[in-house]
């Protein structure tokens, strides 16, 4: 861990821009610190994929597209024609957001179509399949990674960051044994500092998304300070997805599965009281 190559370290870096706030200004920055770094890729909404290609025309930089963003919920059709659009402007790969909503219902024939069809819209481009894990049981997530992997897709993708919570190591590996050691996984969702892109990649973790790039390759240059306890938090509880649930943001169900895992935990009783 100490040791960690920061130019490889930024090869897994998908610099990330996906403000509906954010003007060409903001995306020509983007670009200019996705080459001056060199992050794998820059990813931004379809309709800067063509503004950010010609940016990037002269770099090794990628330019990433996301489609069905963040809610997953258009239809198949729509996908794949934005998707389709997304490459012919430029965008080399594709993070989709999978409908939840059946996932949750159990529609994997549904599920599996979609994902395919995007692929096929996508080609030549790579396809990372968001599954939107704060709304996913293990088994959902075990279940959304297998048809991922039947559907043809080159990753598949923790979060959008616009859900209830972003991405957690025990999802991500659970991501990574389930699709083996040739798909990609992809962490992102609230991975701010080196601290948390190391938890990811040591979960796992062969792709980050993150608009705290540049920050995490400067904590990198401290990482052959660091102990070997300096992963391990103080309160096991605070790298827990349990913790982040709400029943504010998360369908009822979904939150009495987290409360059950949460009630069950070793951790329990032994750090409950700074919970009180």
């Amino acid at each position: 861990m100490r040791d960690i190559d920061i130019d490889k370290l930024a090869k897994m870096i998908d610099h990330t821009e996906l403000k509906s706030s954010s003007g060409e200004g903001k995306i020509k920055d983007l670009c200019v610190e996705a080459d001056q770094f060199g992050f794998i890729t820059v990813c931004v909404n379809p309709v800067n994929v063509k503004f950010a290609a010609g940016q990037l025309k002269d770099s090794d930089v990628l330019v990433c597209s996301v489609v069905g963003f963040p809610l997953g919920m258009n239809t198949t059709e729509i996908k794949a024609l934005e998707a389709k659009k997304a490459v012919e402007e430029g965008a080399a790969e594709i993070d989709m957001v999978i409908n939840v909503g059946a996932m949750r219902d159990g529609k994997h024939d549904y599920i599996k179509a979609d994902i395919e069809a995007v692929v096929k819209a996508s080609a030549p481009a790579h396809v990372k399949v968001i599954l939107e894990t704060c709304y996913l049981t293990d088994e959902e997530i075990i279940k959304a990674c297998e048809l991922s992997v039947e559907a043809g897709a080159h990753f598949v993708k923790t979060s959008t960051g616009f859900g209830a919570f972003g991405a957690f190591a025990h999802h991500v590996k659970l991501m990574r044994e389930t699709v083996g050691p040739d798909i990609g996984v992809k962490a992102s969702g609230g991975i701010s500092n080196i601290k948390d892109a190391m938890r990811m990649i040591n979960a796992g973790a062969t792709r980050l998304g993150t608009s705290a790039g540049i920050v995490i390759l400067e904590g990198a240059k401290l990482l052959k300070y660091a102990t070997d306890s300096w992963l391990e938090p103080e309160i096991p509880c605070h790298t827990c997805p349990a913790r982040s649930a709400s029943i504010a943001k998360l369908p009822k169900a979904l939150y009495q599965y987290y409360t059950n895992k949460c009630m069950k935990c070793e951790y329990r009783e032994k750090y409950n009281k700074f919970y009180e």
